[in-house]
């Protein structure tokens, strides 16, 4: 008797390292996935979105960025943390963040997980990154934690080295933000799911659950 094969899900994550509610959303949507089960399997591929671009190297105090860049007082900046951190905690992921947290440039982080791709590890590069970011409060626009994060995941330590001290996938990194800007992508995290569905913000596992079945029901295109 033939086998039937499993569903697949091609699903697409625009996202920034520095993007607390990207954090969420993964969580959210790795959650969705395993309460699934094997009767999916899913192809996950990250892509780039810069929150501050011209973020420079050491960065800067995130109380400092966050009141000025959303017109928001510090102690809504500060509810707005422990709402996250309490979003974040639901999913089983940490956040360590306070006022004299720094925010990274992560030009470089997506320049590696680009590289990562063809290595086979990009999710769990940016797993290590979202972990070593918010919960361990490195700096992740730094050479030396983003070569040792990729060695943390089983990558090749002089290789990633290599790719960072080089200009190697800055034009696609550059390139890929400009295609998801020019297809509308204004806000992250964004999952785009068999290249047809849109789903907006760090939603919760139920919410990614009930729309990835409902697009596993959904007659596929010929």
């Amino acid at each position: 008797m033939e086998q039937t094969q499993q569903p697949a899900l091609k699903i697409d994550i625009v996202s920034d390292v520095v993007c607390p509610w990207c954090a969420v959303g993964l969580g959210g949507l790795e959650t969705a996935l395993q309460r699934i089960g094997p009767d999916l399997q899913a192809q996950i591929t990250f892509h780039p979105f810069e929150l501050n671009p011209d973020m420079p190297a050491g960065g800067q105090r995130h109380l400092d960025i966050i009141t000025a860049k959303y017109g928001i007082s510090a102690d809504q900046a500060r509810a707005n943390r422990a709402q996250i951190r309490e979003r974040a905690a639901s999913v089983g992921f940490v956040m360590n963040r306070d006022d004299d947290s720094r925010v990274y440039n992560t030009f470089d982080a997506h320049r590696l997980l680009s590289w990562a791709v063809e290595q086979g590890a990009q999710l769990a590069l940016k797993q290590a990154l979202l972990r070593a970011y918010f919960t361990d409060g490195r700096d992740i626009g730094d050479i030396e934690v983003l070569v040792s994060l990729a060695q943390s995941v089983g990558l090749d330590g002089q290789e990633a080295r290599a790719v960072l001290e080089s200009d190697r996938f800055a034009s696609q990194v550059r390139e890929e933000e400009q295609l998801w800007a020019q297809r509308g992508i204004r806000s992250v995290p964004a999952v785009i799911v068999n290249d047809r569905y849109l789903i907006e913000g760090g939603q919760p596992p139920e919410f990614f659950e009930q729309q990835l079945r409902a697009i596993m029901a959904a007659p596929q295109p010929a």
